[in-house]
């Protein structure tokens, strides 16, 4: 999750999380000497500290590695002006650590720790200075990369924006089998984009907060709101406030990820993000908890993943074929274990046994696991 304001609750399959963390933990970073300007920026994350290794780094590439000596499970940001997020990396449990690859420009950013994955989190300025050309600029590969992956999100926006104002237009007309039957298939486009769409301010818990997510003081609204409405009460009524603001809110959404420029390590960390996603929300089935329709966010943040892993391919291909063909091996894996779950084009109602959790968990880590080496390879020069 990215956005600030986001509230979400860590009910984590474990053997999931499990392979999550270790999978951030698999190779050592090595730590930069005292007195180093350039290496790898220690960020020592407490339940009530966000304490960096310095706060002044170069343009380009930087590593934050991020170790947990607090208490709770907790997130590492780096925010741009506005909250908008450059990079993000979840779920560190207490004694652990995660990296974070990210690529700045010249800039005023916000470090920032988030113990207990809820509020505002712990700020401090992070200042970075220099005149490094994009990482994107000097790599063929990259820059086609990026213009591709926009594309795809180009596209998976446009349908967001139509399903959505066919879902609204449902709901508002009291139609609840139609708003029912297009729910998971609005909401199938925002899970294939997810981190690019989360990164704008606050749009996100507008638009995709469950209840617990929700802070005091705030209204609940968005999907999960009308969700509740249509499966718990099966009905509409009162749902066409939150219609038209889930509307208002998508658009801008789509306005902001048709503009944004990404770079590859974005689209690297979104890959795993997504993932991330999959393991804390949705194999859990806490994510769509009242229509049950997880499966479809499921294989949406999949295909998302895959996409943006697509996109890099050439250069990865270039950099290491080996991950790719892992890659290629155990995206395959995710999907056949999916299928025995689909229903026409779409998937059966998610109330899984917990030996089918834990088989969904397994292929999801096998696959998480080599997506979270792509972001250092793509870094490689």
């Amino acid at each position: 999750m990215i956005t600030i304001p986001t509230t979400r609750a860590v009910v984590v399959a474990l053997p999931v999380l499990a392979g999550l963390l270790l999978a951030g933990c698999a190779e050592e970073t090595p730590q930069a000497a005292p007195g180093d300007t350039t290496g790898p920026v220690a960020v020592k994350a407490t339940d009530s500290e966000c304490d960096l290794s310095r706060r002044d780094v170069k343009s380009g590439t930087s590593t934050f590695s991020v170790s947990n000596g607090g208490s709770k499970v907790t997130e590492f940001y780096v925010y741009a002006e506005g909250d908008r997020v450059m990079g993000e990396v979840e779920n560190i449990g207490p004694g652990l650590k995660r990296d974070l690859i990210v690529e700045l420009p010249t800039g005023k950013y916000h470090a920032v720790c988030k113990p207990g994955m809820v509020g505002d989190g712990i700020r401090g300025d992070l200042t970075v200075s220099g005149d490094a050309t994009p990482h994107a600029d000097s790599d063929a590969a990259l820059k086609d990369a990026t213009k591709s992956y926009q594309r795809y999100v180009n596209s998976q926006a446009v349908a967001l924006e139509e399903k959505t104002t066919e879902f609204v237009a449902a709901v508002k007309a009291g139609d609840v089998a139609k708003a029912k039957a297009l729910y998971p298939v609005s909401r199938t486009y925002w899970e294939r984009i997810e981190p690019v769409a989360e990164s704008f301010g606050d749009l996100d818990p507008k638009i995709d907060a469950r209840v617990n997510d929700v802070e005091p003081g705030t209204e609940w609204t968005g999907y999960h709101r009308i969700e509740q409405a249509l499966w718990e009460k099966n009905s509409t009524a009162g749902m066409a406030k939150y219609a038209d603001q889930l509307l208002v809110d998508v658009k801008t959404v789509v306005a902001k990820a048709k503009a944004v420029q990404l770079n590859p390590l974005q689209l690297a960390n979104g890959a795993k993000e997504l993932l991330d996603e999959v393991a804390t929300g949705k194999i859990t089935g806490e994510e769509d908890r009242y229509s049950h329709t997880d499966l479809w966010d499921f294989d949406a943040n999949v295909e998302g993943s895959q996409a943006a892993v697509q996109a890099l391919r050439p250069a990865l291909q270039q950099r290491d074929a080996a991950l790719v063909t892992t890659l290629d091996t155990n995206f395959k894996a995710v999907f056949t274990a999916l299928e025995k779950y689909r229903v026409g084009d779409g998937f059966k109602p998610y109330q899984p046994t917990e030996a089918e959790r834990r088989e969904l968990g397994n292929v999801v880590d096998a696959l998480a696991e080599p997506v979270s080496k792509v972001a250092g390879v793509i870094a490689q020069k």
